[in-house]
């Protein structure tokens, strides 16, 4: 047994994450990249001012020729602010992209642990694809947010502030036209950047409704084959495509709104600054070699400020991801899994008992259960009977407490499930489902899954039990062989056999079988019958079941009707004490 723990909550949180406002958020997974992101950022500064220099050089060139001086001095500085910029623009840009792939590898990462440690309540109401783009197309969104939002308004901030203020230095009578024509375009865009955010987050929201569409139909492409089904299907699958694009374009539409407003304050501002330059030239308050530098600048002006546009735009879809990915994070999880040592083999059977257990899967949802109530001592077979939907199966589901009861208790060796330590309430339970699951993968990393350190010959043991010894002799690579997707080279007996197989190499205290044999032959279900009878010898079972076969091994036998217990015993007496399991 255990050494008991102190109570723990098997629901948890994001926390930090679930409440932030995004920007925030952003400096979260921007944080631990903090270092580069900051020479990136110096880079990028540094590639600005040797821009800035530029314009400043040109006048003294200009001043140069009209007074018949060399201009040698010049050009070279002209040459080398050219080079210096390019190659620092290169190396910065490489440092900002290694650090946006860096942010999206962490959230990734965050994400994915979170999403593997939901509660099963927040699985059953959400859609597997949904989930998948949050990990795949809105943590790729960060990489823009962190390169051209985060970096990019801060870094084109400074360079607009420095390019205003040496524009001020040359001329401030022009530079009161220039500001005046970006005032209005700021204006514009403040309209504008909401429209962007709205339609950026439909957009996400209708890629992640077409995942989901895709999942449904991949998962169960055989029976949409079988029912001819394939043009509906299509047609959905479509609709959430085209609902996708629509959403995109209508994003797209506010960027390319926003980004040619900043283009054509540019230009205007061009030609403000060229007419009253060209009037201060004319009545001799500036010299021409001003007025081109002025000019100079305003083009420069022009990259500062679409960073600055592009941040402000970029930063509205990425908001939409990041509040997409704080949605994920703020469902219910349990706690962090942690290493737990599976039973020995000398380890003691567990006892099992369920009292006035209530239970219901939604608040919405008529309860399964109405007072549950039974015990299970140490070691031998309990089997589970009753007619489909009775709530045998979902015994299990508490007993694994992938759900919490609403009401009563249910005890583990005679503690609540509550005060277990959930990893190691789990790694003394061999779970055998309905359906025996098959990973993508070989067969011994399907066998492996629950027990990663068993050797070869405990596996080899546990193949010839669960007479998968003739399959592995049969398959191209052995163990070795690939499975394919949900095991669909495997067919339904093997893969319960698999399942079975499994479990039992996690050495279990309690082994849970949900009618683990109901596809087997008649040959491999008797031989698979013996292997569970042997196991009860030195383990509790607890077994739901139809065949009478099985159920007259048990030697106790649970009668379940509409949520309730009606009836324990064994074969015997329930065949004359209870009508419903007569029948």
């Amino acid at each position: 047994m255990p050494p008991p723990t102190c109570r723990r909550s098997a629901v948890s949180t994001a926390g930090t994450q679930t409440g932030q406002p995004a920007w925030r958020q952003l400096l979260t997974y921007v944080r631990p990249h903090r270092g580069a992101l900051l020479a990136g950022a110096v880079l990028s500064l540094v590639t600005g001012a040797t821009g800035l220099m530029l314009p400043l050089v040109a006048r003294e060139l200009i001043d140069d020729l009209s007074h018949d001086r060399a201009i040698t001095g010049a050009l070279l500085a002209m040459s080398g602010l050219v080079v210096a910029n390019a190659a620092l623009g290169a190396l910065g840009g490489y440092v900002l992209r290694r650090t946006a792939e860096s942010v999206v590898l962490g959230a990734r990462r965050t994400l994915s642990s979170y999403l593997l440690r939901l509660r099963i309540t927040a699985v059953d109401r959400t859609e597997p694809g949904d989930l998948m783009a949050r990990i795949t197309s809105d943590t790729t969104l960060l990489r823009e947010v962190t390169t051209d939002s985060l970096v990019g308004l801060g870094t084109g901030g400074l360079t607009l502030v420095a390019t205003l203020v040496m524009m001020g230095l040359v001329d401030p009578v022009l530079l009161g036209v220039t500001l005046a024509v970006v005032a209005g375009a700021g204006t514009v865009l403040g309209l504008i950047v909401p429209r962007i955010n709205r339609a950026s987050r439909q957009a996400q929201d209708a890629v992640g409704v077409m995942g989901a569409a895709l999942e449904r139909i991949l998962g169960a492409l055989r029976t949409v084959k079988a029912s001819g089904a394939e043009p509906r299907e299509e047609r959905a699958l479509h609709e959430a495509a085209e609902e996708s694009w629509r959403q995109s374009v209508r994003a797209a539409k506010w960027s390319a709104a926003a980004g040619n407003t900043a283009g054509l304050a540019m230009q205007t501002a061009f030609i403000t600054v060229l007419a009253v330059g060209g009037a201060r030239v004319a009545t001799e308050a500036i010299d021409i070699g001003t007025l081109v530098a002025f000019l100079l600048f305003v083009f420069y002006l022009m990259s500062p400020i679409q960073a600055v546009v592009s941040a402000i735009t970029q930063y509205q879809t990425g908001k939409a991801a990041l509040a997409r990915i704080r949605d994920a994070l703020s469902l219910p999880a349990e706690p962090q899994a942690r290493p737990v040592p599976l039973p020995s083999p000398s380890s003691e059977p567990a006892s099992v008992a369920f009292r006035d257990v209530r239970f219901r899967y939604a608040d919405d949802l008529p309860d399964i259960h109405h007072g549950v109530t039974f015990e299970v001592p140490a070691r031998g077979m309990t089997a589970f009977v009753g007619p489909s939907g009775a709530g045998k199966t979902t015994v299990f589901s508490l007993v694994e407490r992938f759900y919490d009861p609403v009401a009563g208790e249910i005890t583990l060796d005679g503690r609540s499930l509550a005060d277990w330590d959930l990893a190691a309430l789990r790694a003394a339970i061999g779970y055998v489902e309905q359906d025996a699951p098959v990973l993508s993968g070989s067969l011994r990393d399907n066998l492996l899954l629950g027990n990663p350190e068993a050797d070869d010959a405990a596996v080899a043991a546990v193949v010839k039990t669960t007479r998968l010894d003739s399959l592995v002799a049969r398959l191209p690579d052995g163990l070795e062989t690939l499975v394919g997707h949900r095991g669909t080279r495997l067919s339904g007996g093997e893969r319960q056999r698999v399942a079975i197989a499994r479990a039992l190499l996690r050495r279990p205290r309690l082994l849970l079988l949900d009618e683990a044999t109901s596809q087997l032959d008649a040959v491999n279900e008797a031989a698979l019958r013996d292997t569970v009878a042997d196991v009860a010898r030195t383990t509790t079972v607890l077994v739901v079941a139809h065949r009478l076969s099985t159920v007259t091994m048990a030697e106790r036998i649970v009668v379940m009707d509409a949520g309730r217990v009606r009836a324990v015993g064994t074969h015997r007496e329930l065949v004359t004490a209870d009508p419903l399991y007569a029948e």
